[in-house]
C-alpha cells in the first residue's frame, strides 16, 4: 500500500514525538506509543495526523469510544478528512453511511501511484481489467455483435491496466481520475487520446450525450457507496446499445457495506435494482474476484450492462 500520509503540525517537538509514537506503534508498543501522541497533541491541538493515528490506536486497544473520540478530533482539525477518519467513524458505528472525502482518495493515490502496479499485481493478484475484457467479449459473442469500440470512457483509469487490457478493441481511450498522480503514470502509457484529472461524476457529466460506445470501471466503484448516480450518468453518455462494464466487490448481506479494506462492498441484488433503475440492461453479473487481500480472494462481481 501507499506510504501513510502525513500532515505535519507545524511543531517540529510535536512531529518528532509523532515519529517516536510510530515506532513504537509499528513495535507493538501501543499504550506507549498513545501516551507519545497526547504529548504531541498537548503541543499542537490540532496535529490531525496524531489525532488520526491515536484513533487507531486505540481502536486497536478495543477502546472504542475513546477511538471514537480521537477520529473525530481528526476529522475536526482536517475538514476535508485526508486521513479518510470518517471512514473509521462509519465502521466503528458512529456515522451513517456515506461517500468517501475526495480529498482522502486523492491523497491515498496521488501517493499509491508509483508503486500501484507492482503492488497490485505482484503482490494483490490484480485482475479486473483481465474479468471485465473477458465478459465484455463474452457478452459481444452471445450478442453476435464485434467486440470493437470506437470511443471509451475508462473510469478510475489509474495507471491504464484497463487501456492495456482493451487495447486492440478500442480506438480512442478516454481516461478519467482523481489523482494527479495515477493520470501521470496513465500518460506515459501512450494508450490514452485524453485524460483528465476528474472524478469519475464529474468526469462523465462533462461528456455529451451519447459520446461514447463503451464504459469501464475496473476496481473503482468500491469507492463509490451508491451507484446510482455514476450508472445513471454512464447511460447518458453511451450510445444505444453501448456497454458499460465494471467489478465490485459483494457481501451477501442487504445494503451497501463499507469493508475491513475500507472499500465499499455491494449485495448482487442492490446491483440488479441499480442496473434497472437507471434503465440499463444486464448482461452479465457473475461471482468474480477482482483482487487478494491477506492473501485471500476478495469476494466480487463482473458486471456488463448495455444502453438499449
Amino acid at each position: 500500500m501507499p506510504l501513510r500520509l502525513f500532515l505535519t503540525s507545524g511543531d517540529l517537538m510535536a512531529d518528532r514525538r509523532f515519529e517516536f509514537a510510530r515506532d513504537l506503534q509499528l513495535k507493538g508498543d501501543l499504550p506507549a506509543a498513545a501516551d507519545l501522541l497526547e504529548q504531541a497533541i498537548e503541543l499542537a491541538p490540532n496535529f490531525t495526523s496524531a489525532w488520526f493515528t491515536l484513533g487507531e490506536i486505540r481502536q486497536q486497544l478495543g477502546e472504542r469510544d475513546k477511538a471514537i473520540a480521537a477520529f473525530r478530533e481528526a476529522r475536526r482539525s482536517d475538514p476535508e478528512d485526508q486521513h479518510g477518519a470518517g471512514l473509521h467513524l462509519m465502521r466503528l458505528g458512529d456515522a451513517e453511511m456515506a461517500e468517501m472525502p475526495k480529498a482522502y482518495v486523492q491523497a491515498l493515490f496521488d501517493q499509491y501511484a508509483p508503486r500501484f502496479e507492482h503492488a497490485l499485481i505482484n503482490d494483490l493478484g490484480y485482475r479486473a481489467p483481465a474479468l471485465i475484457f473477458k465478459a465484455v467479449l463474452a457478452a459481444r459473442v452471445a450478442a453476435k455483435k464485434p467486440a470493437y469500440f470506437k470511443r471509451t470512457i475508462d473510469l478510475g483509469c489509474g495507471t491504464g491496466l484497463a487501456a492495456a487490457a482493451f487495447a486492440k478493441q478500442v480506438d480512442h481511450f478516454i481516461g478519467i481520475d482523481l489523482s494527479s498522480g495515477m493520470i501521470k503514470e496513465a500518460r506515459a502509457t501512450n494508450l490514452y487520446a485524453e485524460l483528465e484529472v476528474a472524478d469519475m461524476i464529474e468526469g462523465l457529466r462533462g461528456k455529451a450525450d451519447a459520446s461514447a460506445n463503451l464504459v469501464v470501471a475496473a476496481d473503482a466503484f468500491v469507492y463509490l457507496s451508491d451507484l446510482a448516480p455514476v450508472l445513471s450518468e454512464s447511460r447518458r453518455v453511451l450510445v444505444s446499445g453501448g456497454v458499460l462494464a465494471f467489478t465490485l466487490e459483494t457481501h451477501d448481506g442487504n445494503g451497501v457495506v463499507l469493508g475491513e479494506g475500507l472499500r465499499y462492498a455491494h449485495p448482487a441484488e442492490y446491483v440488479r435494482r441499480a442496473i434497472a433503475k437507471a434503465g440499463l440492461k444486464l448482461l452479465t453479473l457473475e461471482p468474480a474476484s477482482p483482487r487478494n487481500e491477506n492473501n485471500e480472494p476478495v469476494r466480487g462481481l463482473v458486471i456488463v450492462a448495455e444502453k438499449t
